[in-house]
């Protein structure tokens, strides 16, 4: 199979593929689902939708006890087995509403791997096989067929990770053992590209700049196999002792540095409640990470709809989602915000941000008291009086405006960015008040020092006339 991406779907896929982010953002993993299937039915070969549903399937199963779990089919799936070597296509899709509602069945993954592999499409087979492993890590069985699936796609460093597993749950298991060492001699063969007919160590080394690469490459898989790991025996630790703050902590840190945004906020948040949200790094943590997805969210959004036709239902579509995104974006940092202002009242630091983050939404009348607090801290007490300034020329309080910046100005001596920034602000204030000697007077302080500095020179220049 030529998996295909996202920049391979069509305009009117992909807009349903951010649809399906969008939704996946806000654990809607019912719309998921629904857009998701619908989405594969139409391209099969659209490998991240498909890990993408699994995730969501994951999600919505989290909550459900493994005994409720469907745990055959019966007719249905003795049909689609039937259908596997006829129409393997065809029985794909039927395989994945069976998942929806169990989607680490053994069974019906199995299903989906021989379709997979009878269609040609051996991506969907490893995810199939993924699936069932992610689900019962310890099951020696499938552990050796995704193995023996990986050495047959010719991933012989993913094998000899599966086989090494399986030696530590089963150390007796001789299979694994001679199995892993071939997997391990292929792939240091193929690392080495002695399987090439012919080839010389003269051929091997003559290009030092790309060994050198392919050396740094294999240091990432390398890295990636010692995360995966790692997080194998935490997650035994963490079976012994769920209550343990720093294993979920650990486990939340592996899962950022494999760029798993999805679980490390599930730990981190995780983590912080075992704190009862008394460490304010593993709560802030949680929502940097929210904040990450969604900004992520929102740069595919912005990508689609730069190369979309404008005036198309789907790009209408998207700019909504978009502005949904945006919007849970703004209330996830609020919210975060308030609640560190909350457990910690007299923290200024805190009374800060939340003010920062208020002045941003525009909500200023909000905003001033918390940072009339935050200004009583010496660490951020200019940047407070700043936006402090600028709420109330919004509110148009210009002389408290005027007051507010003419302190923070003279607090500070040299004409750094800082002082720059807050004298340009007085000029503007002094303005609104038709007070234009004062305004150009402060536009000059910063003209002896910067010309450049954003319309300052325009303005002093012409207050000369001309």
């Amino acid at each position: 199979m030529a998996v295909k991406s996202e920049k391979d779907l069509p305009e009117t896929h992909r807009a349903t593929w951010l649809k399906a982010l969008s939704a996946m953002q806000l654990k809607n993993y019912g719309y998921v689902i629904q857009l998701l299937q619908l989405l594969l039915k139409q391209e099969p070969e659209f490998l991240a939708g498909r890990q993408l549903l699994r995730k969501a399937e994951v999600g919505k199963a989290a909550g459900t006890k493994k005994g409720l779990l469907s745990g055959g089919g019966g007719f249905s799936t003795m049909k689609i087995a039937g259908q596997v070597k006829k129409d393997p296509a065809g029985a794909i899709v039927e395989i994945e509403k069976l998942l929806e509602s169990d989607p680490f069945n053994q069974q019906f993954n199995l299903l989906l791997r021989d379709a997979a592999l009878a269609a040609s499409w051996p991506e969907i087979a490893t995810l199939a096989l993924e699936t069932i492993v992610q689900g019962a890590p310890k099951d020696v069985k499938m552990l050796h067929e995704l193995a023996k699936h990986y050495a047959a796609i010719d991933e012989p460093d993913k094998a000899v990770e599966i086989y090494t597993k399986i030696s530590e749950i089963n150390p007796t298991d001789l299979i694994a053992m001679k199995a892993g060492k071939d997997a391990a001699a292929r792939a240091s063969m193929k690392k080495g590209g002695w399987e090439k007919e012919g080839t010389t160590y003269r051929d091997l080394i003559k290009d030092k700049e790309q060994a050198v690469s392919l050396e740094q490459q294999g240091r990432v898989v390398r890295s990636a196999e010692m995360i995966d790991q790692q997080l194998a025996e935490l997650g035994q630790k963490y079976e012994e002792n769920p209550q343990n703050v720093d294993t979920a902590r650990r486990i939340a840190e592996l899962y950022e540095q494999k760029e798993d945004l999805e679980s490390a906020v599930q730990w981190f948040t995780y983590a912080a409640g075992l704190s009862n949200n008394t460490d304010p790094s593993l709560v802030r943590k949680s929502t940097d990470l929210r904040i990450r997805q969604l900004d992520a969210s929102i740069e595919q959004f912005e990508a689609y709809l730069a190369a979309a036709d404008p005036n198309s239902p789907e790009a209408e579509q998207a700019r909504a989602d978009l502005e949904t995104i945006r919007r849970n974006r703004a209330e996830t940092e609020l919210q975060d915000a308030r609640s560190r202002v909350e457990r910690n009242p007299t923290d200024l630091q805190f009374r800060f941000e939340l003010g920062e983050i208020l002045v941003r939404l525009g909500e200023y009348k909000d905003a001033i008291p918390e940072l009339q607090k935050a200004r009583q801290n010496p660490n951020v007490r200019l940047r407070a009086m700043n936006l402090l300034g600028k709420c109330f020329v919004e509110r148009n309080m210009l002389d408290l405006a005027a007051k507010t910046l003419e302190d923070a100005a003279g607090e500070l001596i040299a004409m750094d960015a800082v002082k720059k920034d807050i004298v340009y602000s007085l000029g503007l204030v002094y303005e609104r008040m038709d007070d234009k000697e004062k305004s150009i007077t402060a536009m000059k302080q910063i003209y002896e020092v910067d010309y450049g500095y954003k319309d300052v020179a325009e303005r002093v220049e012409g207050s000369y006339g001309g």
